[in-house]
C-alpha cells in the first residue's frame, strides 16, 4: 500500500497512544494535578463506574479554570467539560483528524464496540506525517452526513483520484480508495436512517440482525469514479408470520438509503439491483435457497444475477452473516462444476478490443466514439470474468480481481507468467481508463468507458496489445476447460 493511500485506509486504532488517565468523578482536583503530573499527560478523562467517558479535562482547563481557583478537595466531577465527544476505535482515522480540526481539539478519547475509553488519540501525532495536499483532501473528504455534505464528499473523489494519480499510486489502489469512500458513504446514509428511524414511533430500532452487501465492482474494492448503486441485504433468520412486519421495516430502510445514495452522486441501478427489489433483500436462509436455485435451474437470468452477486462485500451491519453466505457461496460453486460451465457459456461472447492480426479494434461504426476503444467491455468485463470463474471454481472466496489472481497462483492454477501478465494487465487497463475518466471530467465531458486510441503513445499501444493476449490465453484456457473446445 502507498504513503498516499495509506491515510485514507487506517483506522483510529492505528494511531492510538498509551491509554489516558482515567478518574472518576468523585477524585479531587488534588488528585487529578497529582496524577496528571506524575504521567506527563495532557488530559484525564473522568469516566463512570462501567468505565464509560462523562467528561474530559484537559491541562488547559487546569490552568485557566482550576488553578489557584477552585479549593484542592474541590470533585473533579463539578469541573469537568461534559459532555465529552469520543470517536470509536474502528473509525476511519481521517474523520477523526477533519472532527478534531473542525472542533478545535488537540486529543480525544477512543472508544471500543462497547464504549468503554480504550485510549487516547493526538491531534499532533495524527498529523505529524500528512502533508498539506493530504490534508486538504481530507478536509474535502469529511463533510458532515447531511445530503449537501455527502454530495461533496462524491465530487470530492475525482479531486483525490487526480491527486493519487499524478503521484504515481498504482491505480488498483487508486480504485480500492474510491470504493472505500464510497461504502463510508453508505455507512454513514445508513447511520442517519437507522437513527431517524428508531426516533419514529412506528419504526423504532431493526427488528432483527442485519447485513448491507454491496455488489458488483464495490464489491470487488474496483470503482471508478462515477459507479451507480449495486447493493442488497442479508437479514437475520426470523419466523414466516413475523414476515410483514420485520420486512416492511427493511423495505422502509432500503427505500430511504437508496434514495439519498442518488441524492449524492451514487444512481440508482437502471437494473434494480438495489436493496429496494426482494430479490436482493433476504434472510440467510433465503439467500442460501435462492443461490441453490439458481445454480440448478440456470437460466440466462438466473446465470446473470449469480454473476453480479458473486461479487458481494459486507459494508455495514453483522459481518457474520455475509461471512457465512460468502462460506456457503464458495462452496457450493466449488462443487459444482456444470454451473461454473454454464455461467462460462453467458460470457464465451465477450472478447478483447483486438482484431485481425492483433491490432487494436476501435469503434468504426458510431459516429460519437469513432476511433474509440471501449476498455470495459473490450478490457475489464473480460478480464475480471475470467478470473472469477477460475476463482470460483477452485474455491477462492476472495473477491478483488487482483488478489484472485494471486491466489491462483498460490494454488498452483496460474503460472508465474501468468501471474505477472494478468496482474498487468489488470493494472494497465485501469491505468487507462481511470486517466481518461478524469480528463473527461475535467473538460466537462461525459464520463464513459472509451478512450481515443489516438490518444495513446506507441508503447502504450503495444502495451494494450499485450495486455489483451493474456487476456486471450485466459479466456481459451476457460473455453478449453469449461466447454471442451479447444480451437
Amino acid at each position: 500500500m502507498s504513503a498516499q493511500t495509506d491515510i485514507f485506509r487506517r483506522l483510529v486504532r492505528d494511531r492510538l497512544g498509551d491509554p489516558p488517565v482515567c478518574l472518576s468523578s468523585d477524585a479531587t482536583v488534588e488528585e487529578l494535578a497529582e496524577r496528571m503530573a506524575a504521567e506527563a499527560a495532557s488530559c484525564t478523562v473522568i469516566v463512570d463506574e462501567n468505565w464509560r467517558a462523562t467528561g474530559i479535562i484537559t491541562e488547559q482547563d487546569v490552568t485557566r479554570r482550576i488553578a489557584f481557583r477552585v479549593e484542592p478537595k474541590t470533585k473533579v466531577g463539578d469541573v469537568m467539560t461534559t459532555p465529552v465527544v469520543t470517536v470509536e476505535r474502528s473509525d476511519y482515522l481521517y474523520h477523526a483528524v477533519a472532527f478534531m480540526r473542525r472542533r478545535g481539539l488537540r486529543h480525544i478519547p477512543v472508544v471500543d464496540e462497547e464504549q468503554l475509553v480504550c485510549g487516547m488519540l493526538s491531534l499532533t501525532e495524527a498529523l505529524a506525517f500528512l502533508s498539506e495536499e493530504t490534508i486538504e483532501l481530507i478536509r474535502l473528504l469529511t463533510h458532515e452526513a447531511t445530503l449537501d455534505g455527502l454530495k461533496r464528499v462524491k465530487e470530492a473523489q475525482v479531486d483525490l483520484a487526480e491527486a493519487l494519480f499524478e503521484n504515481n499510486v498504482p491505480v488498483p489502489e487508486v480504485q480500492a480508495l474510491l470504493t472505500d469512500i464510497n461504502h463510508d458513504i453508505h455507512r454513514r446514509i445508513l447511520r442517519r436512517h437507522l437513527s431517524e428511524m428508531a426516533d419514529e414511533k412506528k419504526w423504532g430500532e431493526p427488528p432483527v440482525p442485519f447485513s448491507l452487501i454491496i455488489l458488483g465492482s464495490g464489491g470487488r474494492g474496483e470503482n471508478f469514479l462515477f459507479p451507480d448503486q449495486d447493493n442488497g441485504f442479508i437479514l437475520g433468520d426470523y419466523p414466516d408470520e413475523e414476515h410483514a412486519r420485520i420486512d416492511g421495516f427493511f423495505i422502509e430502510l432500503a427505500t430511504r438509503m437508496t434514495r439519498d445514495l442518488d441524492a449524492v452522486g451514487l444512481p440508482l441501478c437502471r437494473g434494480a439491483i438495489m436493496a429496494t427489489n426482494p430479490v436482493w433483500r433476504k434472510t440467510a436462509s433465503q439467500w442460501r435457497a435462492q443461490i441453490t436455485h439458481w445454480m440448478t435451474k440456470r437460466s440466462t437470468t438466473m446465470l446473470r444475477y449469480s454473476d453480479i452477486f458473486f461479487d458481494f462485500a459486507h459494508v455495514y451491519g453483522d459481518a457474520s452473516l455475509a461471512a457465512g453466505l460468502r462460506d456457503y457461496v464458495t462452496a457450493m460453486a466449488a462443487k459444482n462444476p456444470g454451473f461454473i460451465k454454464d455461467m462460462y457459456s453467458i460470457e464465451a461472447d465477450h472478447k478483447v478490443a483486438l482484431g485481425w492480426f492483433g491490432r487494436l479494434m476501435s469503434e468504426r461504426d458510431s459516429q460519437d466514439r469513432e476511433g474509440m476503444i471501449n476498455l470495459k467491455y473490450g478490457g475489464t468485463l473480460p478480464l475480471v470474468e475470467g478470473v472469477r470463474l477460475l476463482a470460483l471454481s477452485h474455491g477462492v472466496a476472495e473477491t478483488s480481481t487482483l488478489k484472485r489472481i494471486d491466489a491462483l497462483h498460490e494454488r498452483g492454477v496460474l503460472s508465474a507468467n501468468e501471474q505477472d501478465y494478468l496482474a498487468g494487465a489488470v493494472r494497465e487497463i485501469t491505468r487507462l481508463l481511470l486517466r481518461q475518466q478524469i480528463a473527461d471530467f475535467k473538460a466537462g465531458n461525459e464520463v464513459t468507458n472509451f478512450v481515443p486510441e489516438a490518444g495513446l503513445s506507441d508503447r502504450e499501444k503495444d502495451f494494450l496489445v499485450a495486455c489483451f493476449r493474456a487476456v486471450e490465453d485466459l479466456r481459451g484456457r476457460l473455453k478449453s476447460d469449461f466447454s471442451g473446445d479447444i480451437f
